[in-house]
């Protein structure tokens, strides 16, 4: 397996230890560490094979080889891949929804507690490749086939991420938090590096209507 570092990383933590940040940053990439773990352990479960481990400035990402068998097998529209990729992708959210909740009864520091509703609700953002882009994905790709779920998440994406950039705005103006405008930078180059994907595949789908 593959390790990649983002670079990026070092400049936030720069940008937490000004902001006197850096206890919640470090809470959070434990946690978020925690969150990738699952991912790995279920998808290893399903028969996955790990390829690349990327370590990025708000958490980590792993990529799966797919087996190849997984394509034959048909689900409406789509095939046993879609379903196992949507287990694997609320398997990270549910850890930190576990932790959150076993934190709230043991009475744990509220920090904690707040790290991991923090990833847990952030990663469920209709954001493609967040993991609730993913499972949103897949299970348009289960009924509508693969050529309109890449064009309905796409559209989605784009849409959540407006509503989020004019709602974070107000909470920077308000909250004085320059992290949070760094987070929705971060999404942005990740929605924006998802739309020229789209565009490509777009014109690939075109080029096979005309033959």
């Amino acid at each position: 397996m593959r390790i990649k570092i983002n670079l990026n990383i070092f400049l936030f933590l720069v940008l937490f230890i000004i902001t006197n940040q850096i206890e919640m940053y470090a809470l959070i990439m434990i946690f978020a560490l925690i969150h990738e773990l699952a991912h790995l352990s279920i998808g290893l479960l399903l028969g996955f094979e790990a390829e690349t481990f990327k370590i990025m400035p708000l958490g980590f990402s792993i990529e799966f080889k797919t087996k190849i068998d997984d394509y034959n097998k048909k689900i409406r529209k789509s095939n046993i891949l879609s379903v196992k990729k949507i287990i694997v992708a609320l398997s990270g959210p549910i850890i930190n929804l576990i932790i959150a909740t076993l934190g709230i009864f043991l009475h744990l520091d509220d920090n904690i507690i707040y790290a991991n509703l923090l990833i847990f609700l952030f990663n469920l953002l209709p954001i493609y490749p967040l993991d609730g882009g993913r499972i949103l994905k897949n299970i348009l790709k289960i009924f509508y086939g693969k050529r309109k779920a890449i064009k309905y998440i796409n559209i989605i994406s784009n849409a959540t991420l407006i509503i989020l950039t004019m709602v974070a705005s107000i909470a920077i103006i308000i909250l004085e938090n320059i992290a949070i405008f760094t987070i929705i930078i971060c999404l942005w180059c990740l929605v924006l590096r998802e739309n020229k994907r789209y565009k490509t595949y777009n014109k690939i789908y075109k080029m096979i209507d005309k033959i």
